[in-house]
């Protein structure tokens, strides 16, 4: 379904597509876009999005994360969404957080996942929800960590209801106890997050963005291989993190042993044996 207009700005519970937002002078590129007209939705958004208009921007970004009339190309999708988020489209802010995320840009994604997740966006509860229990890139909190991959799973996200199973086995009853016991204040917090942020963009000015040259073209870019996030405990910066977590787990699986091995600057842990 298509969003007409920000201010009927929906969160999605999609986990890698989100509906394309359709502003009143984008929505023939929309129309386009839902006969699969993909290329003339493209050359419809280009040169607005390019006089800054922010729908424009969210949907050319989209395109290009998609690989949709245009070839993927992260590097582009992550240049749209930001200017678009600049201008205060939270479509675009809560993906961004998740492009940078899986570009290996970690650390610039978190301040962007946090708020999103604090929206309910749920697939960033996933991605912070992880970090809490890996205590890498957030504290090690084990009991928000259930709590906020409750609320992903609660939304949806198959993928967060797996890894609620998997929790399940890996944190202590109290942990989740305590963990359960959170989710109702997150989804008032939720609630007065997203009310206090719509309410914010609805009467803020617009930034001058048609100023800003827009970004330039790139080669395009194949996606990542893979989710370093969909490892079945982590993925650490460092590896003192990680043997620190199975350091932690360890006496709920006493035959395994940790599996540390590294891919580029990421840690991976997986415990192995039997048990």
């Amino acid at each position: 379904m298509i969003n007409i207009g920000r201010k009927r700005w929906l969160l999605t519970l999609a986990l890698l597509l989100p509906p394309l937002a359709a502003y009143a002078d984008v929505k023939s590129g929309v129309d386009a876009w839902e006969r699969g007209e993909y290329a003339a939705a493209v050359a419809q958004w280009r040169p607005l999005a390019i006089a800054g208009d922010a729908d424009a921007q969210f949907n050319l970004a989209q395109a290009y994360k998609l690989g949709r009339g245009v070839p993927v190309d992260l590097a582009q999708a992550e240049a749209w969404f930001r200017r678009a988020a600049d201008q205060g489209h939270l479509q675009a802010e809560d993906n961004l957080g998740l492009v940078l995320f899986t570009a290996n840009k970690r650390e610039a994604a978190m301040p962007y996942i946090t708020r999103a997740a604090a929206r309910g966006e749920p697939r960033a509860q996933y991605v912070l929800g992880t970090a809490h229990f890996n205590g890498d890139l957030a504290t090690r909190d084990w009991a928000m960590a259930y709590a906020l991959t409750k609320r992903a799973s609660d939304a949806g996200l198959q993928v967060a209801s797996a890894r609620l199973a998997q929790l399940d086995t890996l944190i202590p009853l109290e942990e989740r106890q305590r963990g359960l016991a959170l989710v109702p204040e997150l989804e008032k917090t939720e609630q007065r997050t997203r009310l206090a942020t719509v309410t914010a963009a609805a009467t803020a000015a617009p930034k001058a963005a048609a100023a800003r040259p827009a970004p330039p073209l790139i080669p395009a870019v194949p996606p990542p291989a893979a989710d370093i996030w969909r490892a079945q405990l982590g993925a650490f910066s460092n590896e003192t993190n990680a043997r620190s977590l199975y350091a932690a787990i360890s006496k709920k699986h006493p035959n395994g042993e940790p599996a540390v091995h590294c891919g580029g600057e990421i840690i991976y842990l997986s415990p192995c044996g039997r048990g």
